[in-house]
């Protein structure tokens, strides 16, 4: 049986990252035995479907097996016993690698800790290869874990939190011993190409995170007012600015309403604020949501909002695009690299309540041009950002990696 890639990200799988598990079922059905490995166990929160259970199911979880004083010491014992010198080399990369200060230090102990049980977890299934996604502190770990068993290793780089303390997260580094790096937008590869020196560029390849378009085919749906926003509620996603928009444009849209899909530690905030704006009638908070529940959701609404402060390239604006659902984005990371502004949505700065609000009546007030908007996205996403597509990409640097 040919021997297994290995995938590893912070927490798999959960709600806010199921582009992920498209990518590894994906991955399957092209042929490729994937196992995934994940630092820590998802909350039931994030749980949201049975494909998701099964998954966690089936996934080997690095902390739980480091909790286990026997197990960690078992696994870092073994992995030494079988190569002193790689062992002794990852402890080295560990110490030239740590962030700054005693709290950094303390951090990096704990991943080489880390590293030391995927290491003799990969070594178990005889893994030839080990994939990353998000590439902050599961990087860490898999960088560490690929030097102590001697295996190639590559990531998915994403953005943008780690484009805002790449010197931290060592990401140069990253990039020089990774066989090769997805990055999901002409964004993202341009952080990295100031990163890493012009030899090194020819292993950052361009790999969409993507949908299946199939999924999310038009309902039919009549026009309305009925709005959409799908993320993790925290302050990055700027839903704050929405609220604000929505004042003023409700005084001309009074039946308007919007629903949140997602969850997260802004919540209570939020809610806090819909009632102090007097919006408690139109906001609907539904928290998370299963892939087809958000796939109907997008079914049954007329426009897709999304005014984040940072994003890479948002797996949920190609969704409501491959629904047929114009959508209102923030210019920012590699939003427009999907979205065109004025043909199948509108782009906006972040942070500006009258933009917004100025997009969201252009849209309420014109139900043709929405329309035009999403038939002109769909074919965008069916077009490059197929899932199917871009695991064949990823497939074929998977097997050229070891």
């Amino acid at each position: 049986m040919k021997r297994p890639v290995a995938y590893l990200t912070g927490q798999y799988p959960r709600a806010t990252d199921t582009f992920i598990q498209r990518e590894v079922a994906a991955l399957r059905a092209l042929g490729l035995k994937v196992e995934t490995c994940s630092i820590r166990r998802s909350s039931a929160a994030h749980l949201v479907g049975v494909e998701q259970r099964q998954e966690a199911a089936q996934t080997f979880h690095v902390l739980e097996a480091a909790r286990n004083p026997l197990r960690l010491l078992g696994a870092h014992f073994t992995t030494f016993a079988r190569a002193p010198r790689r062992y002794l080399g990852a402890l080295w990369l560990a110490l030239r690698t740590a962030p700054p200060g005693l709290k950094g230090a303390v951090y990096q102990a704990i991943y080489f800790a880390e590293a030391g049980v995927l290491a003799a977890h990969l070594r178990r299934i005889n893994a030839r290869h080990l994939h990353n996604h998000i590439a902050e502190a599961a990087g860490s770990v898999a960088m560490l874990a690929a030097h102590m068993v001697a295996i190639s290793f590559s990531f998915t780089l994403h953005g943008p939190a780690i484009f805002m303390a790449p010197a931290y997260w060592r990401l140069d580094t990253k990039i020089a011993r990774a066989r090769f790096v997805a990055c999901i937008s002409n964004f993202a590869r341009a952080q990295a190409m100031l990163l890493a020196p012009p030899e090194q560029w020819d292993k950052l390849h361009i790999v969409h995170c993507g949908v299946d378009p199939a999924r999310y085919r038009p309902t039919g749906r009549r026009p309305g007012k009925r709005l959409l926003f799908v993320g993790r509620l925290a302050a990055v996603k700027g839903v704050v600015v929405l609220f604000e928009a929505l004042k003023s444009v409700r005084e001309h849209h009074p039946d308007l309403t919007l629903t949140l899909i997602g969850d997260g530690p802004e919540r209570a905030a939020l809610e806090r604020l819909v009632n102090n704006h007097g919006l408690s009638e139109v906001v609907t908070f539904l928290g998370y949501r299963s892939q087809d529940e958000v796939a109907a959701a997008l079914g049954a609404h007329d426009l897709f909002v999304l005014p984040s402060f940072a994003e890479g390239v948002p797996v949920v604006l190609m969704e409501a695009m491959a629904a047929h659902l114009p959508v209102i984005a923030t210019q920012v990371g590699g939003v427009s690299e999907l979205v065109e502004h004025g043909r199948s949505g509108l782009l906006v700065a972040p942070g500006d309540v009258q933009a917004l609000a100025g997009a969201l009546q252009t849209l309420l007030g014109d139900p043709d041009l929405g329309a035009k908007m999403g038939a002109v996205g769909a074919a965008k996403v069916a077009g490059e950002f197929d899932s199917t597509t871009e695991a064949a990409r990823l497939k074929k640097l998977l097997e050229g990696a070891s």
